[in-house]
């Protein structure tokens, strides 16, 4: 195959068949494209209906569906796609998207014509069109204590570690881009690896660009590219810190797993939550003589600490 197109479901088989519907133009026209969909043990029916809608709608002489045993998270059901299919490119692609005319097509080109990139990523945008975040900066000590304060002169003084980068109309590199839809080379894939497991979701496509720079292969942002992301749609993360909920688990496994990967192992936990504290003493102050509002996730400053003894442990996944 030339590309290999994987999309990832759990429990989400009504954006699963939305995403296929925009894909099947682009897709079906080629032969030498196709689309695995990799449902994560669902249990509630998905796999079913992703597999009638497939043979429904002759969707089967380009997309078909591999069922994984597990719900191993992000990493592990993209990998199982990965392995069920021989390709030159492939196309990691969130269940929350809509992918625009041309836009595979775009991608290709610019990969193509861009001999050392190893990871392209498009445009994310929402229905309207408005262009969402999706180049950025890796998380560090520094970008934590920002995070954390929330306060305009902290993030003035720090902006040269701010996470999100502004969004441009000009293609360029970029340490780290979102993974909702991502292009790889597959002779960099064959360099890299496959995505680390150790995650279950969340830092992983982080810790994959940072692999891949490390790996000698560069990392590329192309707005000619358009892809609809309809954030959220395939985690409850988000809604939990904007709504002040707390936040799953598996997320600040994550979050204490890279730190230990990449800042020096238990120690590079202790610096990014010790630096994330700091900071949340600047907003909690704020707070008390009432010049801001609370803005931290419930239970926030002792979620951090998950699993930080273990950082590098293999993840748990969460109960069915």
């Amino acid at each position: 195959m030339q590309l290999a197109v994987i999309l990832l479901n759990y429990r989400r088989a009504d954006l699963v068949v939305q995403c296929l519907e925009s894909l099947a133009p682009e897709v079906a026209p080629h032969g030498d494209w196709c689309v695995i969909v990799v449902d994560n043990d669902s249990r509630d029916g998905s796999a079913a209906r992703i597999g009638a809608a497939i043979r429904e709608r002759s969707w089967g002489g380009w997309a078909r569906l591999v069922e994984s045993p597990v719900n191993g998270g992000f990493s592990a059901g993209n990998n199982l796609g990965i392995a069920a299919v021989e390709a030159e490119h492939y196309l990691l692609l969130n269940s929350d998207t809509v992918v625009r005319p041309g836009a595979l097509t775009s991608m290709l080109e610019s990969l193509n014509a861009e001999p050392g990139v190893g990871l392209l990523g498009p445009r994310l945008e929402g229905l309207d069109g408005a262009a969402q975040e999706s180049c950025f900066r890796f998380h560090t000590p520094c970008s934590e204590l920002i995070a954390a304060a929330a306060t305009g002169p902290v993030s003035r003084l720090l902006r040269r570690y701010q996470v999100a980068l502004p969004v441009s109309e000009a293609a360029h590199d970029a340490p780290w881009i979102s993974f909702a839809c991502v292009l790889i080379r597959g002779r960099a894939l064959a360099e890299i690896g496959l995505l680390d497991d150790g995650y279950f979701m969340y830092f992983e496509d982080m810790d994959y660009c940072r692999r891949a720079w490390q790996t000698g292969w560069r990392v590329r942002y192309e707005p000619r590219a358009r892809v609809v992301h309809l954030r959220g749609g395939s985690s409850p993360v988000k809604q939990a810190f904007a709504e002040r909920k707390r936040v799953p688990r598996y997320y600040f496994a994550a979050r204490t797993r890279y730190f230990a990967k990449h800042y020096g192992g238990v120690a590079g936990v202790l610096l990014a939550n010790l630096a994330w504290l700091g900071g949340r003493a600047i907003s909690f102050a704020r707070e008390q003589v009432g010049t801001k509002r609370p803005h931290t996730a419930e239970r926030h400053a002792r979620d951090l600490w998950t699993r930080w003894r273990t950082p590098l442990a293999r993840p748990e996944l969460p109960r069915a």
